[in-house]
């Protein structure tokens, strides 16, 4: 009777070729998984990165800008660690505001664009105070 319990333990032991393959499918699609995970957490991160180097430019280029005494209408433009950016200065427009008033300063738009290596754009708009030229 010991014979045969070994026998029979030694029948049994180990896996199947139907076990090893299962287990190798749910290997190769947790390792799948796990992949597509990294890939998308790398593509966000050049996202964020790319994302970031434009508000940087940005902030610089508007840290640049002349003085308001010195802002007048009109554009400027250049390019700033591979960052192309351009500033336009605009009569700030109201409806149903005198567009003369009796005031030393008066508002310009300023729009702030700055495009990256990879092609995206960032816009900023703001409105600061000029200096009323011409009375």
């Amino acid at each position: 009777m010991l014979r045969t319990a070994r026998s029979e333990r030694r029948h049994d032991a180990g896996f199947t070729l139907i076990e090893v393959l299962v287990a190798l499918s749910i290997m190769a699609i947790m390792l799948a998984a796990i992949g597509s995970v990294m890939a998308m957490n790398v593509r966000g991160t050049r996202a964020l990165d790319q994302r970031l180097a434009l508000i940087e430019t940005a902030r610089a280029v508007e840290t640049g800008l002349p003085s308001r005494a010195e802002l007048v209408l009109g554009s400027l433009s250049g390019e700033r660690a591979g960052h192309r950016w351009r500033v336009d200065v605009l009569p700030f427009g109201v409806p149903n505001v005198d567009p003369q008033p009796a005031t030393l300063w008066i508002p310009a738009r300023v729009v702030i664009r700055v495009q990256g290596p990879s092609g995206s754009v960032l816009q900023v708009e703001t409105v600061r105070l000029r200096r009323r030229t011409g009375g």
